[in-house]
């Protein structure tokens, strides 16, 4: 299954340091901006810990919520099922999607990553995203 809408989340995270411009719909110019994050980050639902890195990425894209992108190594991958849902981001590239293993059943399509992404996007290669609707917490600390 595929579908045109770009995966997004609603953490606040840091301010981007490296940015690309592309057309936007409206004539003006469409960026993001992709930045190490120099805090911990933690997504934990009904309990578990899912992810947990001081290696995030935070992307800051126009008109969308910043994105905390994890490293795989500090993913649990063990919880993660991998969907056959794709989309697709005029901005981003093709991104798939991972269902997560809980104890009460799947949540569907929670996560998702651009395995080869566009130029502007290239830092998140193989970085892992949760949707912040799907799971409990996704928790920034120092």
């Amino acid at each position: 299954m595929s579908d045109t809408s770009t995966p997004n989340g609603s953490p606040a995270g840091a301010h981007g340091s490296h940015g690309a411009s592309a057309p936007g719909a409206a004539g003006g110019a469409h960026r993001i901006e992709i930045a190490v994050n120099q805090h911990r980050v933690r997504v934990i639902h009904r309990g578990v810990t899912m992810a947990d890195t001081q290696a995030a990425l935070t992307l800051a894209e126009t008109g969308l919520p910043e994105v905390f992108y994890f490293p795989r190594d500090d993913v649990n991958m063990a919880r993660l099922e991998r969907s056959d849902h794709t989309s697709h981001c005029p901005f981003k590239g093709e991104a798939s999607y991972f269902h997560l293993r809980t104890e009460d059943g799947l949540v569907e399509n929670a996560v998702w990553c651009y395995e080869n992404p566009l130029d502007a996007a290239q830092q998140i290669k193989g970085y892992l995203a949760f949707y912040a609707s799907r799971v409990d917490r996704i928790d920034q600390t120092s």
